[in-house]
């Protein structure tokens, strides 16, 4: 490697780990105030870079990739998913677009218990009793939600965080349905019940877990015709991406009764979530926090650093590439 460092623009504040191996690898440009970076400001910034890292939520639609220098080369994001980035607008440009696979699994599907067991037994409810100072001792009918051993869960989407999740929720006896572009081999099925057509799983669905990719398959997938399958009382979790819910109405079946409560870790548009989520006092919210600890944070960032890496340092293939849909 020469004395000369290549130029890579960090459009976040990531982990103290991640910047100080990529200060150490590279002319690295910071942003120490993680100053959320508009489409204009991402262009100036990225000026004379061979490198971009970036993180969800960055405006790196068609209209910025086109105006990015011709030095760049590479888009690493630090995310698993890619959809903020206009991959065939980079492609067009010869830019390389890699994500950050297989390190969020564990992480993900630890919150997606969570969301599940706080919706269930309206945590929520619990914690704002306490914190407002409410609470006025046990009562034999106070806070009763909803049993979680035993019961049945559908499971959208059977990859790996999918699978994580069946792994965890069998130690509640939770019988597993499951529907997937694909059905699983039976050593990784591991007892659950595939559903070719994921609208006949939906009946079967005490709780039902949102962990596709977002698509223009999945978009707004769960909406309401698809809600109305589901057994009076269910409880939707979605732990995948905002949009493969329809916000307006998941929030009415709520409300309606038809639902007994929900618990979401991403929202369509967020961090401006729809508002009739705030007037659910059932609903079990968590700012996206699916792959929020220190481990998965740094191993993220490494797997991004990984692919930079590969590319601007020894010329190869990055192990992560995105490719045109």
């Amino acid at each position: 490697m020469s004395d000369h460092k290549p130029r890579v623009l960090a459009t976040r504040l990531f982990p103290p780990a991640v910047e100080a191996r990529l200060q150490a690898n590279f002319d690295a440009v910071l942003n120490p105030r993680d100053v959320v970076y508009d489409a204009d400001q991402l262009v100036q910034a990225a000026d004379g870079c061979t490198g971009l890292m970036c993180a969800a939520g960055d405006a790196l639609n068609a209209a910025a990739i086109a105006r990015f220098p011709d030095t760049l080369r590479i888009i690493a994001t630090f995310s698993v998913g890619y959809e903020h980035i206009d991959v065939a607008a980079a492609a067009k440009r010869g830019i390389v677009v890699t994500n950050t696979p297989d390190v969020l699994t564990d992480a993900t599907a630890d919150i997606t218990l969570l969301c599940l067991l706080g919706a269930a037994r309206r945590a929520q409810e619990g914690i704002d009793m306490l914190r407002g100072r409410r609470w006025e001792g046990w009562a034999p009918t106070q806070l009763m939600g909803t049993h979680v051993t035993g019961k049945r869960l559908g499971i959208v989407g059977m990859g790996r965080i999918g699978q994580a999740v069946a792994d965890r929720a069998r130690a509640f006896r939770m019988t597993i349905h499951y529907s997937n572009r694909r059905r699983l081999p039976p050593d990784q099925e591991n007892g659950a019940i595939f559903h070719a057509d994921p609208e006949a799983m939906l009946g079967h669905c005490d709780f039902l877990s949102l962990n596709c990719p977002l698509t223009a398959d999945t978009r707004h997938w769960l909406n309401a015709a698809r809600i109305a399958r589901l057994p009076d009382g269910a409880i939707v979790v979605n732990t995948a991406r905002g949009p493969v819910v329809d916000d307006a109405a998941l929030i009415a079946a709520v409300r309606s009764g038809k639902l007994a409560s929900v618990g979401l870790d991403v929202f369509d548009g967020e961090p401006r979530l729809n508002p009739g989520y705030h007037d659910l006092p059932t609903a079990f919210l968590l700012p996206h926090m699916g792959s929020a600890t220190l481990e998965t944070r740094n191993a993220m960032g490494f797997r991004a650093l990984d692919n930079l890496e590969a590319l601007l340092l020894r010329g190869e293939t990055p192990p992560h590439v995105v490719t045109v849909a």
